[in-house]
């Protein structure tokens, strides 16, 4: 007997599947984590001196892996030991340039909770990178819980609390090999992480920044608005001289009209006036940062008003307060900016907005501070 085929329930079937298959991939990453049982090593904490992190690189001890090939899912992925990749000369990513990353932090609660920030909207953005490249991408709770076996299993590399997070750096690359300009028929999903203090040297001291319009970071059409490594080579020049004049990071400006300020080099900047912040609106030249985000909530939240819109330079240089906000940095205060041979300094010290809305987004990344928005994931 045959049985006609009704759309609705040809939609219950498919949204029952997707259901089935998220729940089915979460079992089969725990089964992965429990095969992998035995070789994790198990001290509470590595041997290294956690007062003295810095934001380097520190090998840990796994990373995670899995591979698809165009138009297809990526497969489920494993963890390996932390280690060198192979590539074919002719890779994507080598070639033209096929990659994407995402950064977050893994911290330890003083409740000895370990806990994430938001891993699901760093998904979403790696997603939406890659449609703009071409890429394939690993669906949102493949990358979340790839993100979650990467940090229990480097959890000794996790610091203390206060003193640190392990920074996890998810990596999407074209590893297809590819003559002709074209999308690389092979991409390979990667995560792996290290234990990180302070992004700046300066550590949590005032930021020195210095005002470029000879080098642009993008331009309208390009890539500034996903997070692909295509972005972060053109800074490398501009950032070097700065720092070799004592400056800690450089901010740009549009490449159209030189004159509106965009980014510096690895996070996004707000700067306050009276009792109103305002930061650069995306208009696909600058990224959407995560902590920007969250920031611009809870500054919301606080009762302050927050405006995304163009802002000029010169704007900048009367601002009363400015700050960055990143993963890697969270939210820093700039002590100075210097555009054009003026100086401008910014007031420092204590009772500034920036330590405010520093202390409550990491006290809610921390555990401290109660969650209102679900932003804190726990993995442990």
């Amino acid at each position: 007997m045959m049985i006609r085929q009704c759309p609705f329930v040809l939609g219950f079937i498919q949204t029952s599947l997707s259901k089935v298959y998220a729940r089915c991939l979460t079992a089969q990453a725990a089964s992965a984590l429990q095969k992998n049982e035995t070789r994790l090593r198990h001290e509470e904490y590595a041997d290294i001196d956690w007062n003295n992190l810095g934001f380097g690189l520190r090998p840990t001890d796994y990373m995670y892996k899995s591979k698809c090939t165009s138009h297809n899912t990526f497969q489920q992925g494993q963890l390996i030991d932390y280690g060198n990749v192979e590539l074919s000369p002719a890779a994507g990513v080598l070639n033209y340039g096929q990659g994407l990353f995402e950064g977050m932090k893994a911290v330890r609660g003083e409740d000895g909770r370990v806990l994430l920030f938001r891993p699901d909207q760093n998904a979403i953005r790696m997603q939406i990178g890659a449609e703009r490249m071409c890429m394939q991408s690993p669906s949102v709770e493949q990358f979340v819980d790839a993100v979650k076996q990467t940090a229990i299993a480097n959890k000794r590399w996790i610091p203390p609390p206060g003193k640190g997070s392990l920074y996890i750096r998810p990596l999407l690359i074209g590893t297809g090999p590819i003559l002709g300009l074209s999308p690389a028929h092979e991409y390979t999903f990667l995560v792996y992480a290290s234990p990180v203090g302070n992004y700046f040297k300066e550590g949590t001291a005032p930021l020195n920044l210095y005002v470029h319009n000879e080098f642009h970071r993008t331009t309208r059409g390009g890539v500034g608005g996903v997070k692909s490594i295509t972005n972060y080579a053109p800074v490398l020049k501009p950032l070097l001289r700065a720092k070799e004049q004592g400056f800690s990071d450089v901010v740009y400006l549009d490449s159209v009209h030189k004159k509106y300020i965009e980014e510096v080099s690895s996070c996004n900047i707000f700067l306050v006036k009276g009792d109103v912040i305002s930061t650069p609106s995306t208009i696909g030249t600058i990224l959407e940062g995560i902590t920007r985000k969250s920031i611009i909530d809870i500054a919301q939240d606080l009762g302050y008003k927050v405006v995304e819109r163009l802002v000029a330079i010169d704007e900048l240089m009367e601002a009363d307060e400015v700050f960055t906000t990143g993963t890697a940095v969270t939210v820093a205060t700039v002590g100075s900016i210097t555009y054009n041979g003026q100086r401008v300094e910014y007031k420092t010290g204590d009772g500034l907005l920036s330590q405010r809305l520093y202390k409550r987004l990491v006290g809610i990344q921390v555990g401290k501070i109660e969650d209102k928005h679900n932003w804190v994931v726990e993995i442990n």
